[in-house]
């Protein structure tokens, strides 16, 4: 798959062309869901050009995801001005754009379809470009869950299968981006730094409350957007849970974060290995980046290996998208994956048990008018199992989802254990300080046997001064002689352990 502006620098007419048309560039939004119709609302109220093109998928109306509610207290203008960009007149009659029309009229075509769709959008979109003899427009997308394989049902990254597909993210929660004073932050990444440059410029030109910087990291960021959709579910249920406890709250949002970062630092090593990045003209730095790489290491047998690749890291837009989404805005609604983690608190709290299964939590969101099809956390979460075995995820890196994956997906008895893990502000921030431990770490492991490290002091010696005696210290299982009770929290990383083993 080519998907670039620029595939001959030598072509010194057609790159002044380029540069010299950038304000007269074009992008079109196909398959216009809540996002992107919220988005082109905000370019309507403050962009200065008619730069941004709207094409519906078939069957649909350009508006037909706002609710009637949202649409009554739009301005007409506004409405007007969305309008025009979704149709055009031909032969006196009025027609919807559609995605033909999109890639002959527009340099970068985003398709805005979830994960129903996009994997068919691309395909056709592809198709399509090369019909129609253009193939230097760049195409990107918004999915935020992983798509499915049809044949073995497997889950994979989109920008993995299609590593110079672009992706456009930032935190654009869809009801801020209605307000006229509100301001944001994007990322648009390929991995070719000269067409991300290009690409951001025009994007950054669509509003001036929206400011676009560019990145080369696709993968990773989509990762990071399908992982933080299942985060925000688990922040949406401690947020309204345990709304009382304020102190606890930046702690769990702390480590929600962090491992959504080393789960893409870790999948970055892998996928890089065979899907480099292109910084043939020009380097990370100059791009924007701070640093050209930023690797992680640990220690295997006295040996540092890299562990994760933390460069994407420095995009500043994607992680405002991981806090922003788990966090509750000061007016109108969080994100609808935050809003199923309210549903969740309002079931733990009414139930007194965590769900049977995921159907009945599903006919909760429903009674909250959350359709199971805008819940991309949702669908991502159904597949976890799979995506922490095919990037092989250490449980230290993904704690939190393991977690909230067994409220669901446990049997009757280990979800009790769950269910006083959540339910307790003790127990939920001692989950989160020991579940992030590495296996190597010396104080988890003795709790996992039931032991305490500072209750056995011959074994706390010997491991300080590496005395091996014929390996016993290894094999030799320790008791707590307190005979204290398991702390429920140690019982759910049992839990987990058993379920999940990489």
């Amino acid at each position: 798959m080519n998907n670039s502006f620029i595939n001959n620098l030598n072509d010194e007419k057609y790159f002044y062309s380029l540069i010299e048309n950038l304000a007269n560039c074009k992008v079109g939004f196909y398959s216009v869901g809540l996002y992107p119709a919220s988005l082109a609302y905000n370019c309507a109220m403050h962009g200065k050009s008619n730069n941004i093109l709207l094409a519906p998928r078939e069957g649909r109306d350009l508006l037909g995801a706002f609710s009637k509610d949202v649409l009554s207290n739009m301005e007409n203008e506004i409405i007007e001005r969305i309008d025009r960009m979704g149709h055009y007149v031909f032969e006196g009659r009025r027609k919807y754009y559609d995605l033909s029309e999109l890639l002959l009229k527009c340099e970068i075509v985003i398709l805005s379809s979830n994960s129903n769709h996009i994997q068919d959008d691309v395909k056709h979109a592809l198709e399509l470009r090369k019909t129609l003899k253009r193939e230097n427009v760049v195409l990107g997308c918004l999915v935020g869950s992983f798509c499915i394989e049809s044949k073995n049902k497997s889950p994979f990254i989109l920008c993995n299968k299609y590593p110079q597909l672009a992706f456009f993210t930032g935190f654009h929660r869809h009801g801020a981006l209605r307000n006229p004073n509100d301001s944001f932050t994007a990322n648009f990444c390929h991995p070719d730094s000269l067409t991300a440059l290009i690409g951001a410029r025009i994007l950054n030109q669509l509003s001036s409350k929206i400011q676009v910087s560019p990145g080369v990291h696709n993968i990773e960021c989509q990762y990071i957007k399908s992982i933080k959709n299942i985060s925000s579910i688990f922040a949406g249920f401690v947020n309204n849970f345990h709304s009382d406890k304020p102190g606890m709250l930046p702690t769990i949002n702390t480590v929600l974060l962090a491992q959504c970062l080393d789960q893409a630092a870790s999948v970055s090593s892998k996928v890089r290995k065979e899907n480099k990045l292109q910084s043939k003209y020009l380097s990370l730095k100059e791009l924007g980046y701070g640093e050209e790489r930023i690797i992680s290491k640990e220690n295997i047998e006295e040996k540092l290996c890299e562990k994760g690749d933390y460069t994407f890291s420095q995009l500043n837009a994607v992680k405002a998208d991981v806090l922003g989404s788990m966090s509750l805005p000061t007016e109108g609604q969080p994100t609808r994956n935050f809003q199923a983690g309210q549903v969740l608190s309002d079931m733990l709290f009414e139930l007194k048990r965590c769900p049977n299964d995921i159907k009945e939590f599903v006919n909760w969101c429903n009674r909250y008018s959350l359709s199971q099809g805008g819940l991309e956390g949702l669908k991502s979460l159904k597949f976890w199992p799979e995506i922490y075995k095919e990037f092989g995820i250490k449980n230290n890196n993904c704690s939190m989802i393991n977690l909230i994956y067994l409220c669901f997906n446990a049997n009757p008895d280990e979800k009790k254990e769950i269910y006083k893990v959540l339910i307790s502000s003790e127990e939920i921030t001692n989950f989160c300080q020991e579940s992030v431990k590495s296996r190597s770490s010396l104080e988890l492991n003795e709790k996992l046997k039931g032991s305490d490290i500072f209750n056995n002091k011959e074994i706390f010696y010997n491991k300080l001064l590496c005395i091996k005696k014929d390996k016993e210290l290894q094999k030799k299982e320790f008791t707590n002689k307190n005979s204290e009770k398991i702390p429920n929290y140690m019982n759910a990383l049992k839990i987990i352990n058993k379920y999940f083993i990489n």
